[in-house]
């Protein structure tokens, strides 16, 4: 007998009146079974779904968010959604900006360029009353205890729950992409027939990830009866399998072209204008044909050969490295998923590679450069002046960042003509009153001598300005790309897939190359915008793609152990009924950076403390540290509650044991569960929220 038990913080209840330390120590018991991992067959992995008639995937993306879909008879016709209506001069519209509209009692009423649109056009007085969110996504990942309770902002200042807008939200594309199918097939579309995919940040944490799956329930996309219906995938793992498949024709490489004699300024350009060119001939389009074959580039590629995925959101940056198993071109896991993540309006935090979430104070994604340029609008017009203009101005204030945006995207290395940003008419006639001077006086005194006024109304900045704008984001993106090229496990790197919407920036391309000096060809996809949102369809229709993972964390649970003199610490000693326990021992399921195969299992079996108890109750704990001795260190945190519903299977055995399966290898943590000795399910869950 091993002697190991559940730790609790009732472990000396007096209702547990059974003398066994097996089974009255704590709720329920861990059995005396040694800790296994259990490999499955190919066979028993993940279906492929098969059984469904497509594939839905929906990008919910921080800036910007769209759908695509693939029927299982057609697996190489990849459809994008119909275009949306609405859009932004200059401005690419393949997807619909990430907003949403709340009538003022708090009802669904658009999403995207209709719920922007509307909102812009409401009277200033009528628009305080309607909840206008932008840009919301990154609460699930610096909300440091995320919840079903979780609130959100809306630009009037009134908040509303989190799992409502994203329950909207996902209802929104539900019923778009449902509609779609319906004109396709002629007839009514059954949403049991679809496989739907929502793609997440790979730096995003378990109760993040059972959010998304907690508001796909609200929202009806899938019910709670058929969670294999809903897949979550990774983004950096979605563009990867899509790149597998690039051809020739459907990518720019950057390396090549330095190589052929264009310096890296004129490489990003030409190189970007081909794809600009390819992707506006194809536009009327939205079918892409992915063929059942590699890709030359992959072709290139051997056994153990490895590259980089670096997708640059508007939030998060995310950098993911692969390694190819062949001969199937399976994808390995090399090194765990690390990134950055920018948090708005004013406060940002990073995680860099290993090192535990250190807020660092500086933006990453795209949405660092409005960031930057928010803060030169407090240095020219003063923060007090910018934070009531917001609240009071709100419709023009999103007016205002619509047109930053199209001028932020003209930003490129060699420019030398100035950008204009037009100042709407609110912001020039609110400013003088709150002020008492004109805009252009403002301009005038505030020395920041690269931004001039403009006679048309407009902030005339020089090509230096913009460019400045950029220089910390790409500084910090520029600065993790270094930080994981120095590693030793990441050596010898052949490609880097520069993904996600910030990589058409010119500035940043450049930027990447300047740092990489030629030691890994840069490649990216045309229609770079779409390329996690492709991918992401392709692994609904093959869930298996990816054999091996690495663990971000350590999980374990609390257990006790017999009481080793000279190895345990004194004041764990806990003697019970003669017997001596060492409390608060971790029994590690997996350790963080540990390789995890698709289907690999952790097995243990526990035990009822009572005959007649309905359900057991297990704290799950989580470290950011490899290797962990007790749940009482300071790295060690409660983060789930696996929950076992034992009821309807009791029997006359006189110790009942429940063998509990937990599968890590997955974008989620999954958990099954039997009692050993009827046969019959136990259901189980794993619950990350409530913690």
């Amino acid at each position: 007998m091993t002697g190991r038990e559940t730790s609790t913080d009732r472990i000396l209840d007096d209702t547990m009146a059974n003398p066994s330390p097996a089974k009255s120590l704590g709720d329920p018991g861990i059995t005396p079974l040694s800790p296994t991992h259990i490999q499955q067959n190919d066979s028993d992995q993940v279906s492929t779904g098969s059984s469904f008639v497509v594939v839905v995937a929906i990008d919910f993306g921080t800036t910007s968010s769209g759908y695509a879909y693939a029927f299982t008879k057609e697996p190489e016709c990849i459809h994008t959604m119909r275009r949306w209506e609405g859009g932004d001069p200059g401005v690419s519209n393949q997807k619909t900006p990430t907003t949403i509209l709340l009538t003022p009692d708090r009802k669904f009423h658009s999403f995207g360029y209709a719920a922007r649109d509307f909102y812009h056009d409401l009277d200033p007085s009528e628009s305080k009353q309607w909840l206008y969110l932008e840009k919301f996504k990154m609460k699930l990942h610096t909300t440091a205890n995320l919840s079903i309770d979780t609130d959100l902002q809306a630009a009037n200042g009134k908040r509303v729950k989190a799992l409502d807008i994203f329950a909207y939200a996902l209802a929104f594309f539900k019923e778009q992409a449902l509609k779609e199918l319906s004109d396709q097939t002629g007839g009514e579309f059954d949403n049991n027939d679809v496989r739907w995919v929502i793609t997440v940040p790979a730096i995003w944490k378990m109760p993040a990830k059972q959010f998304m799956r907690e508001a796909a329930y609200k929202s009806g996309l899938v019910s709670r009866d058929n969670p294999e219906q809903l897949i979550i995938a990774l983004e950096p793992e979605a563009a990867s399998i899509y790149c597998r498949k690039l051809r020739l024709h459907q990518m720019v490489d950057l390396t090549q072209s330095t190589q052929n004699g264009l310096s890296p300024t004129e490489n990003v350009g030409s190189g970007m204008t081909q794809a600009k060119e390819h992707v506006r001939r194809n536009r009327q389009s939205r079918t892409f044909l992915v063929e059942n074959v590699v890709g030359e580039l992959w072709s290139e590629l051997e056994e153990g050969d490895r590259y980089v995925v670096v997708d640059c959101g508007g939030g998060t940056v995310d950098l993911t490295v692969h390694q190819i198993r062949l001969p199937e071109g399976h994808l390995k896991e090399l090194y765990k998923a690390s990134g950055a993540v920018c948090s708005l309006p004013l406060s940002c935090s990073a995680t860099v590679l290993t090192v535990p979430s250190a807020p660092s104070g500086g933006p990453y994604g795209s949405l660092g450069i409005d960031y930057e340029f928010e803060k030169l609008l407090c240095k020219i017009f003063g923060q007090d002046f910018i934070d009531q203009f917001k609240v009071k101005r709100p419709a023009a204030w999103v007016d205002l960042m619509i047109a930053f945006e199209s001028r932020k995207r003209a930003a490129a290395p060699d420019r030398t003509n100035p950008l204009n940003i037009n100042l709407p008419f609110s912001f020039i006639d609110y400013y003088k009153k709150f002020r008492g001077h004109s805009v252009e006086h403002a301009l005038r005194k505030s020395n920041v001598d690269f931004v001039k006024w403009s006679s048309q109304g407009m902030l005339r900045m020089s090509p230096d300005a913009m460019n400045s704008l950029f220089k910390p984001t790409i500084d910090h993106i520029i600065q993790h790309l270094n930080e994981l090229f120095d590693k030793p496990e990441v050596s010898q790197i052949k490609f880097l897939f520069l993904v996600g919407g910030f990589a058409e920036s010119p500035l940043l391309q450049q930027a990447v190359q300047n740092m990489l000096q030629g030691r890994s060809r840069i490649i990216i996809p045309h229609d770079v915008g779409l390329t996690i949102l492709k991918g992401a369809v392709l692994f609904g229709l093959d869930p298996s793609i990816i054999k091996v993972r690495r663990s971000p964390l350590t999980y374990g649970v609390g257990v006790l152990n017999r009481f080793v003199e000279g190895k345990h610490p004194p004041a764990k000693l806990l003697v019970k009924d003669g017997t001596r326990w060492c409390t608060d021992v971790f029994d590690t399921f997996i350790a963080a950076d540990q390789s995890v195969a698709l289907g690999e299992l952790v097995k243990r079996s526990y035990t009822p403390a009572k005959p007649a108890q309905q359900v057991i109750v297990i704290h799950v704990y989580c470290s950011e540290k490899e290797a962990v001795s007790f749940i009482s260190e300071p790295s060690v945190k409660k983060c789930g509650t696996l929950r076992l519903d034992v009821s309807g299977t009791e029997s006359a055995a006189p110790r009942r044991e429940i063998q509990t399966l937990m599968q890590f290898g997955d974008t989620e943590i999954r958990a099954m569960a039997v009692d050993v000795s009827t046969g019959r399910t136990v259901k189980a869950s794993i619950d990350f929220l409530s913690h």
